[in-house]
């Protein structure tokens, strides 16, 4: 059983990681930030203690949950001076579980799959956690953390959690991206961008029920060529959303062209 955490980072996910499993009553031993301030809120949050000092983690928690961009995962576990028999999982999408390997006889990984900011909170209930181990007993454990917080505990492989990675990144980031270009195009003309947000939540919501290529429309799933040609002299000040404009009604069109001949 999981009671005892120490979580390693304090950016967006080990942020929100932390306040739900001290929500679920779960004890926050430890919060380390290689800046100390950051460190010092989140601890302050939880009711923990904080270090910048990877040497100083404390050595008898029951878990160890390595939230920090992907790029420095390698440089905790390479500092980290724990038993080896310390249970140590990562949250990274892309990131393999074997980086693991080698620095403790018990590992695995704990991804909830969401998009995370620090000061927005988030209903963990039914956010997908996707969970992998190198031995069963860790799966049970992990497991059992994850019910506690969501109704959604999925066993999910490097490979798999790859592609569901890289999937988000299409659904999640690029979508936001285009809100963000949305954005801009409605500031030049001096228009509000809350005239959207009804558009983006019903859009949001038709794929609850609807399978996504059923819920498209617009010009490009029509071929209007008239509209989609205007549009595009619409964007001649702004290049770089002229080339996201035909390369994403391109795509929206081929598509369509490959469900019309059956083979989508």
């Amino acid at each position: 059983m999981i009671e005892n955490t120490v979580i390693i980072g304090a950016g967006n996910l080990a942020t929100q990681l932390a306040l739900v499993l001290f929500e679920k009553g779960l004890h926050i031993k430890q919060v380390f930030s290689r800046k100390i301030e950051s460190a010092k809120e989140l601890a302050e949050k939880v009711n923990a203690v904080f270090t910048n000092d990877l040497a100083q983690l404390l050595p008898d928690a029951d878990l160890y949950i390595i939230a920090v961009k992907d790029s420095a995962i390698q440089e905790v576990l390479e500092n980290l001076n724990l038993s080896e028999d310390s249970l140590i999982v990562h949250t990274a999408g892309s990131v393999p579980m074997s980086i693991l390997e080698g620095f403790s006889n018990n590992y695995g990984v704990f991804y909830p799959l969401q998009t995370f900011s620090k000061n927005r909170k988030v209903d963990f209930s039914n956010i997908p956690v996707c969970i992998e181990s190198n031995h069963p007993s860790n799966f049970l454990k992990l497991e059992k953390l994850g019910e506690r917080l969501s109704g959604s505990v999925n066993q999910i492989n490097s490979e798999e959690r790859k592609t569901l990675h890289l999937a988000a990144v299409f659904v999640n980031n690029f979508v936001n991206h285009f809100y963000t270009i949305g954005a801009d195009i409605l500031h030049d003309k001096k228009l509000d961008f809350d005239l959207l947000k009804p558009l983006i939540h019903e859009t949001a919501e038709k794929v609850q029920t609807l399978n996504p290529f059923e819920a498209q429309t617009g010009p490009a799933k029509r071929n209007d060529k008239a509209i989609l040609n205007a549009q595009l002299k619409m964007l001649h000040d702004k290049p770089g959303f002229q080339k996201i404009y035909s390369l994403v009604t391109e795509s929206i069109f081929q598509l369509q062209q490959k469900h019309d001949h059956g083979l989508l």
